[in-house]
């Protein structure tokens, strides 16, 4: 048995490299398998999970598209096929600004696959990111290029230099926790967000790579050298035990039934900053769960120092 304090971390590293490999990174914390990551091991990762349509894996990319396009109708067509999870804002009569994941991008193409707007933006991916549009390509039924709709992707600077309007839409950002599952129940109760959450249904902590023990988040509620502190560890310890057993017959899905909630569990959590605005004023509050504030109060202070205008203490 493992005892940890929970934690987060803002994913900046992961801001810097490519899709492929922020979806890798992200989709193994799944099934904790970060130690099979190596500089060839992204593009496969990503096709198994095209292949066997784990489609939750691709929202943790996103891409900011600003489209030139002088047609109003086919602005109009475009918004009329309700794309579902794409931020869209008209900076004019003529320009769209477009951010959505990887997976929404996939839809989008997929829903509206005859409007004039949905193919340029097709093309453009196809061309830039084949990765992850190569496949849909194959049922495509592209007609003649539309030469006066222009596409061209941001770059992470030029979104943040957006006005904060548009900056709390457009601006994504994966924050990793590390806490017990009573908290991860509440955080995945927020929409529109992604979530990606290690799995107790594959993890098999018996296993090396666990040390061989289940790992349990320190409770908040209760001092090391008081009566109920030791009664939690007794139960945890029971626990513990208890799923060791199960896995000798049994598989993880069926051991973790005895799992308690102070289990740890990783969870990356990726909204803009709309949604973290909403979450942060929400799991602040004194109303919140203690052990929820416990981690979104530093997560809060921290937003506050990179995003003045759009976060307050």
């Amino acid at each position: 048995m493992r005892i940890v304090d929970p934690s987060f971390s803002i994913l900046d590293e992961l801001e810097q490299q490519s899709l492929a490999v922020r979806i890798e990174f992200c989709g193994r914390i799944c099934y904790k398998s970060e130690e099979r990551i190596d500089q060839a091991s992204a593009e496969p990762f990503v096709r198994r999970m095209l292949l066997h349509q784990h489609n939750s894996v691709l929202e943790m990319a996103v891409l900011s598209l600003v489209v030139h396009c002088p047609d109003a109708g086919a602005i109009s067509a475009l918004y009329a096929c309700l794309p579902r999870f794409l931020h869209i804002d008209q900076l004019n009569s003529r320009q769209l600004l477009i951010t959505g994941s990887v997976r929404a991008l996939r839809e989008l193409w997929q829903e509206c696959p005859h409007e004039a707007l949905s193919q340029a933006l097709f093309r453009f991916l196809l061309a830039r990111h084949p990765l992850f549009f190569a496949d849909l390509a194959e049922q495509a039924d592209l007609s003649e290029e539309i030469s006066d709709i222009e596409v061209r992707k941001l770059s992470l600077a030029e979104v943040d230099r957006l006005p904060a309007d548009l900056l709390a839409q457009h601006r994504f950002l994966a924050v990793r926790f590390i806490v017990n599952r009573a908290v991860t129940h509440e955080l995945v109760r927020h929409r529109p967000c992604s979530f990606l959450q290690e799995s107790q249904r594959y993890c098999r902590y018996s296993s090396d790579r666990f040390g061989n023990e289940v790992t349990f988040i320190r409770p908040l509620f209760y001092q090391e050298d008081s009566r109920e502190f030791e009664l939690w560890r007794e139960t945890m310890e029971a626990c513990e035990q208890s799923y060791l057993r199960l896995l000798e017959t049994s598989s993880p899905q069926a051991a973790r039934s005895v799992l308690p909630n102070s289990c740890k569990a990783e969870i990356i959590v990726y909204a803009n900053l709309s949604q973290w605005q909403h979450i942060i004023a929400l799991r602040t509050s004194t109303a919140a769960d203690p052990s929820m504030r416990e981690v979104m109060l530093p997560l809060q202070e921290e937003f506050a120092r990179r995003y003045p205008a759009l976060f307050a203490v």
